[in-house]
């Protein structure tokens, strides 16, 4: 009489992952989300008139250069595309820490304008809650963090 279960290997077998095509989907899914930032905060920056000043064009020209390098690596994943696209995520995290002191500092500077006998550490919390938020440069950031982990082994650098 034959059992109707699956003998143990073919269990085994089924319970197995394999971790590079489970890999490479949750790369493709980091650059994608990555990407989304990218086009997110163009079209929010847009929104807001983020472009009125030379420096205001900073995160939109990095978030662009983002989403396309973003989109290719997804595409066509090479070992210089893939150096590339780490390098330009450094630079956005580097623009992105600029963007929240920038934020910050406007914030301070407006705060100690309207309220001249606050002391600084008076004039900290108003900053931070200020209408320059602090934490939409962050956007940037995570955004690249999620583009650099895209790339975290992958196949293409080890050429």
């Amino acid at each position: 009489m034959k059992s109707s279960l699956l003998p143990l290997k073919h269990i085994s077998n089924l319970l197995t992952v394999n971790n590079s095509s489970t890999e490479q989907q949750l790369r493709s899914f980091l650059l994608g989300v990555a990407a989304f930032f990218f086009i997110g905060s163009i079209l929010e920056l847009y929104l807001l008139e983020h472009y009125m000043e030379l420096r205001q064009w900073i995160p939109i020209l990095l978030s662009a250069a983002g989403f396309v390098m973003c989109t290719w690596a997804w595409r066509s994943p090479g070992r210089s595309l893939l150096i590339s696209l780490r390098g330009l995520m450094a630079l956005v995290a580097v623009a992105s820490l600029y963007g929240i002191y920038l934020h910050f500092m406007g914030n301070f500077q407006f705060t100690k304008e309207i309220n001249p006998s606050f002391t600084t550490l008076e004039a900290l919390w108003p900053a931070i809650k200020g209408s320059n938020p602090l934490l939409a440069p962050g956007m940037l950031l995570a955004a690249a963090l999620l583009a650099a982990g895209g790339t975290y082994r992958h196949p293409s650098l080890d050429s």
